[in-house]
Parts: structure tokens; sequence; C-alpha cells
């Protein structure tokens, strides 16, 4: 029979492990049932229940995964952001390693939105890649993700690992600001402008305004990788808990 914790009094106490533990225990179910209803809705009515557009053509159903793959990239960086400057402050382990839990479902998030942009890309501009400015500042997004996860497995400490890489997050976050509002930077480049709420409809480019039937599974679609997200980010949090747990574990015994 499990342990029962006494009733918190401040939202801070959910950064201990066994009461992080006990609150993502009881979510998972709730959030597994609707992250999958959520994808199978938005993704089956926006790849087989809505037209092709008039200048993009089936391709644009690529939206459905382009644009909520990218969302969650950027997002997922910023809660990394909020996380790691949690630790640095409140010296919260479980933020810590939150942040660490997130890093490779973010890493894959923005590998997904490279690879379906370039396929979107590619009949509309003529070509798989441009150095546009979005374009640009979402690679290197990807890069910092890919040096966050080595920094964290090049050191052995898991303080000090958890100190450089909310360095390195702090860093890495001017890119992710910049993958959100590089067109309001700079007025160039080949990428279109923000595709979602935009007088309550989804726009194909900057000019040309699509109907809400492109709106509606967009935004359920966008909620289900959200939920896959935060689903993900849960069970890999779960598992760093674990991990401490039993790093900790087996110092004692070889201490003894």
């Amino acid at each position: 029979m499990s342990e029962r914790l006494p009733k918190p009094t401040s939202l801070w106490e959910y950064a201990n492990p066994r009461r992080f533990m006990a609150l993502s225990g009881f979510l998972l179910p709730f959030v597994a049932v609707g992250t999958a209803v959520a994808l199978l809705i938005g993704l089956t009515w926006g790849f087989f229940f809505t037209p092709d557009d008039y200048r993009q053509g089936s391709t644009v159903k690529i939206i459905y995964i382009h644009v909520p793959s990218a969302m969650v990239a950027i997002n997922a960086w910023m809660m990394m952001l909020v996380a790691s400057l949690i630790w640095l402050i409140r010296r919260h382990h479980v933020s810590a390693l939150a942040a660490k839990a997130a890093a490779p479902v973010g890493a894959t998030m923005t590998l997904i939105a490279l690879a379906t942009g370039a396929i979107w890309g590619q009949p509309m501009w003529g070509t798989w890649w441009a150095w546009d400015p979005r374009l640009t500042s979402f690679l290197v997004l990807f890069l910092f993700y890919l040096g966050y996860m080595a920094l964290w497995a090049a050191i052995d400490n898991d303080d000090t690992a958890a100190e450089l890489t909310s360095v390195l997050c702090i860093v890495g976050s001017v890119f992710a600001v910049l993958s959100r509002y590089a067109l309001a930077f700079w007025n160039q480049g080949l990428h279109q402008g923000a595709s979602v709420l935009r007088a309550g409809a989804v726009t194909g480019d900057t000019e040309e305004r699509v109907s809400n039937i492109f709106a509606v599974p967009l935004f359920i679609s966008m909620a289900g990788f959200v939920g896959f997200f935060i689903l993900l980010l849960l069970v890999r949090t779960r598992t760093e808990v674990r991990a401490r747990r039993m790093k900790a574990l087996q110092a004692r015994e070889r201490m003894s």
C-alpha cells in the first residue's frame, strides 16, 4: 500500500520527487487518452476530410504536421528555459531533470519541422532549403538541442551538468525566439508569415486566407502534439527521477 503524502501547501512542493511521481502517475492515463483522441481526430480530419488548396494542392495538408511540430519545438525549449531558471534559483532537482527529459523530444520535433518544411517548400519554392532567417534560426536551434544533450552526457556530476546546461539553455533561448519572430526582425525571406490566428482563420501565405475548414483540424492537431509532448515529458522525467534514485542507492552501497 502506497504511503499517503500530506496535502501540499505550496505549488513548489510538487518539485519534491515523491510528490511529483505521485501526481504524474495520476495524470498520465488522462494525458495519454486525450492525446490519442486529439491526434486521431485532428490528423484524420486534416488529411482525409479537407479539400486541396487551389494553389498548393494536396501539399498544403502537411501543415497538420509541420505547424504543430514547429510550435512544440520552440515551446519545448522555452519550457526548458523556465525549468533551468527554477534550478538555478531554487535548486529543485525535478526541474533540472524535466529540462533534461524535454530535450530529446524537442530535438525530434525540430527535426520533424525541418524535414516537413523541406518537403513542403520544395514544390512551393523550387528548392529543398534556403538560408531564410526563420529556417536558419530553426536549424541553429536544432544544433543547440544536440549540444544541450551532448553536454548532459559528457558530465558525470548531475548538479554540474544541470548548471552548465542551464546556462546553455539561456543562450539558446535567443534562437528559440528568433525561430518564432524571425520575419518580424527581418522583412525578407521565402518563409511565409504566421499561419495561425489571423482574423480567426488560417492562411496559406501572407496574402491569401483559407477557410476555417483548415483551421479547426489544425487546432486539434496542435492540441494533440502538445499533449504528446506533455505525455513524453512526464514519462521521461519519471524515468530520470528513477535513474537518479538508482544512482544515489549505488553510491551509498559503494560507501558502505
